[in-house]
């Protein structure tokens, strides 16, 4: 990626609040990242690759800090992570073409815009939580695993809906939950993109740096804090903003 300094700085700044609004609430934050290089002439290969090292960094900020808060239940996250280890794998090797990948993306960037704005808020948080079988969220983890490997997204944003629309679980639990699984994702994603040599890390580092220090932020504070709604849809905008271009343009 090729930026004029100005709009290099311009990027990392909106780069640096877009990942400190994911972090807050337990995501890696690759529809973000893939939202601001869809404004621009990027490879969907660099693009991919690039969210998905952005998640595994954003994301273990996010679960380190859950994990130290206590957040994070092993019992409730293994059967997704089980199933979307080997999926995100065979996602990441699976080639696709750049109108497919543009258009997946386009979907999933619809998904996590309305997830954003119309998420549902923890009315339940202090109230029994249904078990979770192993003939739902295996599936699930699976299905959301291959969609996560190809597009070059941690699968967060699709997990934590889910899990809080079935109570399964409480806010900050479903965050560290979707956390971990977007780190476990991301890394099985990039080893299938590196078997098939999808790799593509000649990246520009300034921007991966501004999603860490943002990420830092933000997973400190999602930690301890509740997130704003208000911040959550000014995010989803961006989203749909980013989204329209990408159909506009295939």
């Amino acid at each position: 990626m090729d930026f004029s300094l100005p709009t290099l700085a311009f990027d990392c700044l909106l780069i640096f609040f877009v990942e400190a609004l994911y972090s807050s609430v337990g995501h890696g934050g690759a529809s973000g990242y893939l939202a601001v290089l869809s404004f621009f002439s990027v490879a969907p290969t660099k693009m991919a690759t690039t969210a998905l090292m952005l998640n595994v960094l954003v994301a273990g900020l996010s679960l380190f800090s859950y994990y130290r808060a206590k957040h994070l239940s092993f019992k409730l996250a293994w059967p997704f992570i089980a199933a979307s280890i080997p999926a995100a794998f065979i996602g990441g090797s699976i080639p696709v073409s750049e109108k497919l990948y543009f258009l997946l993306l386009a979907a999933v960037l619809m998904f996590a815009a309305y997830s954003l704005s119309f998420s549902i808020k923890s009315l339940h948080d202090d109230a029994q939580h249904n078990p979770v079988k192993l003939a739902v969220s295996m599936p699930a983890g699976a299905g959301i695993g291959v969609l996560s490997g190809i597009v070059g997204v941690g699968g967060g944003i699709f997990l934590s809906p889910l899990m809080l629309l079935m109570k399964w679980a409480a806010t900050k639990q479903t965050a560290a939950v979707s956390a971990l699984f977007i780190v476990v994702n991301s890394l099985a994603g990039l080893a299938g993109r590196g078997l098939r040599g999808g790799m593509d890390v000649s990246t520009s580092f300034p921007l991966l740096a501004a999603a860490f220090c943002g990420g830092i932020i933000g997973s400190y504070y999602g930690a301890t804090k509740l997130s704003g709604i208000l911040l959550r849809r000014i995010l989803a905008f961006v989203l749909l903003i980013a989204e329209f271009k990408l159909i506009v343009t295939l």
